[in-house]
């Protein structure tokens, strides 16, 4: 399963990385960033194909996308 990691020091919680995910995998969560705005999750991390839009449409390049290959842990 990919893994989605959120940099909190700098996500501003636009939301832009949810509205580009087209698998649902990201939500808005009630944790709060460093600048006390609330943070996008994997929701359904399960569903990630590992495809990197939430990546390219983060204007602050605070996401990220570790991407595991099948059968390995």
């Amino acid at each position: 399963m990919n893994q989605i990691l959120i940099d909190r020091d700098y996500c501003k919680g636009c939301g832009l990385c949810i509205r580009a995910c087209r698998q649902g995998v990201l939500a808005m969560g009630k944790e709060r960033s460093k600048g006390d705005y609330l943070m996008p999750y994997a929701a359904a991390p399960e569903k990630c194909v590992g495809c990197g839009l939430c990546e390219l449409f983060c204007p602050d390049v605070c996401i990220r996308v570790e991407k595991k290959e099948a059968g390995h842990a």
